[in-house]
């Protein structure tokens, strides 16, 4: 199959990517820079130049591939606290890609939420939501539509900027291991490599529609995640106050706050047979990868 590939270098790009070429699929990548061009053509893909902002080469991208996995996203607008801006390029690039694709029968696969009747209100107004049901509704216009909901912490050696690094320079910086109140919300989490491989079997198996949970652990409490994380630092893991939220973590503070309701995997793993065989969170932390830089 030929696959087009946004956020092909990314964190979790460079795990689907090589497992859809040792698949024998055929597979271009998205890239906005020569280095990651390089990038892609180190996991065995080929090249395409340019970014999510192009529509219309988007639109040319998807007309020449039989499925497109869409993994990009605009993080840098994110990270300066426009969450709303950043959805909407990312409506803009997806409803590219379904007008490219209507009518084809060929596959799109994009990052969903879960049920957000689960998930409760919060994820019924997260601006990605509206983008989720965009992507669910392309099953009406001709295409094959999937989506993969993707835990808040996807951890391996490949990530460099996610929640568990991003906990770890915060701990250098202030001598604790922080944590909220007494820690007990919990953030279901994902191999990366183990990620990689659902989105392979995903794309050869899953019925049209499916909407997909790829969490192989249900949740892990903040409070474990911060007492490991101190003991390989050899800090304490502290309890920080809710109102010192912003203080303590800056930006992230408003993350350490959020209890995610469990993520079960149980229909994933029957309807695709996948089964997540790489280390749990605390496990991968153990391993001691994630303490080896400053």
């Amino acid at each position: 199959m030929r696959v087009f590939v946004t956020g092909a270098s990314g964190h979790i790009g460079s795990a689907v990517v090589p497992e859809l070429v040792q698949a024998g699929h055929e597979v271009t990548g998205l890239a906005r820079s020569e280095t990651s061009a390089a990038a892609v053509k180190a996991l065995g893909a080929e090249v395409r130049h340019g970014d999510t902002s192009d529509l219309d080469g988007l639109r040319e991208a998807a007309a020449n591939a039989d499925a497109v996995i869409h993994l990009a996203f605009n993080h840098d607008i994110m990270a300066a606290g426009d969450m709303a801006g950043a959805a909407a390029m990312d409506m803009a690039t997806v409803r590219a890609f379904g007008d490219a694709l209507a009518g084809t029968g060929k596959t799109f696969m994009g990052i969903g939420l879960g049920n957000t009747a689960d998930r409760g209100p919060a994820a019924s107004v997260n601006p990605r939501s509206a983008v989720a049901r965009e992507i669910a509704g392309f099953g009406g216009h001709g295409i094959r539509s999937l989506l993969v909901a993707i835990p808040p912490v996807v951890h391996g050696t490949r990530d460099k900027a996610g929640f568990i690094p991003t906990l770890i320079r915060i701990a250098r910086a202030t001598g604790v291991s922080g944590y909220i109140g007494d820690g007990a919300n919990r953030w279901p989490a994902v191999h990366t490599m183990d990620l990689g491989r659902l989105y392979r079997l995903a794309l050869e198996k899953a019925p049209a529609g499916s909407q997909l949970i790829a969490a192989a652990e249900q949740g892990i409490a903040v409070r474990d995640i911060a007492e490991t994380i101190g003991r390989h630092l050899d800090i304490p893991a502290v309890s920080v106050p809710v109102e010192n939220a912003t203080e303590h973590f800056g930006w992230f503070g408003a993350i350490m706050t959020l209890g995610i309701p469990p993520m079960s995997n149980a229909s994933t793993r029957q309807l695709l047979d996948w089964k997540p065989e790489h280390p749990g969170l605390i496990a991968d932390l153990d391993e001691g990868h994630y303490f080896t830089t400053g």
